[in-house]
């Protein structure tokens, strides 16, 4: 299975490349738009700025043919953390900026609701199951995986949402929409479960 994971700037690539391997995955981490051509699944990681994780995007030639592998082409594409929210219509993170429009939807702050909840959204949290879904095949409902945050995948439609997590109410920790997923969280930090969903991603 060739794994591409793309290299925009925005991550620390190691962790998620020696996850991957682990889980059987042929990894390539490539900062070259045209390799991928060659992959058979797609990684977009991220940490930083929506604004920021949307200008190297463009300024280093991906978004185009990411567009063109992930929707005309249909090859999964998974988002994690800041990844996942770059697949929204927009965000305001950094100032307004337009993203990938993947999946209906925006990136919006944490309003916290309980005097004990802190932004960024830091730890181990429970991951509820909405929709069924392959990603989540063997892994029991409310299983913790490990966040690091202070936005949030606000979608347009509940359809999108495979989990959910409480905190500051709730929020979309895992969205979908036909070969394109995003999770909100690290599974590449997030042993055992998140080993179980990258398998998971590799097998669909």
């Amino acid at each position: 299975m060739a794994v591409l994971i793309i290299d925009y700037g925005m991550s620390n690539l190691g962790s998620i490349r020696r996850a991957i391997e682990e889980c059987g995955g042929d990894v390539i981490v490539s900062d070259n738009p045209q390799s991928l051509k060659s992959a058979e699944r797609i990684i977009l990681p991220g940490v930083g700025t929506f604004s920021d994780g949307m200008k190297n995007l463009k300024n280093r030639g991906w978004i185009s043919i990411l567009t063109e592998e992930v929707i005309n082409n249909n090859i999964p594409l998974l988002g994690i953390c800041l990844g996942m929210q770059l697949l929204a219509d927009k965000g305001d993170e950094g100032g307004e900026s337009e993203g990938l429009g993947f999946i209906q939807g925006e990136i919006k702050k944490f309003q916290p609701i309980l005097k004990e909840e802190r932004i960024p959204h830091i730890g181990w949290n429970e991951v509820h199951k909405l929709n069924s879904s392959k990603l989540l095949e063997g892994i029991p409902d409310k299983s913790d995986f490990y966040f690091v945050h202070s936005y949030f995948f606000q979608t347009k439609n509940e359809e999108n949402i495979i989990a959910w997590t409480p905190y500051c109410g709730k929020f979309s920790s895992i969205i979908n929409s036909g070969n394109i997923y995003g999770v909100q969280f690290h599974p590449e930090k997030s042993i055992p479960a998140g080993f179980s969903l990258l398998k998971n991603f590799l097998n669909l």
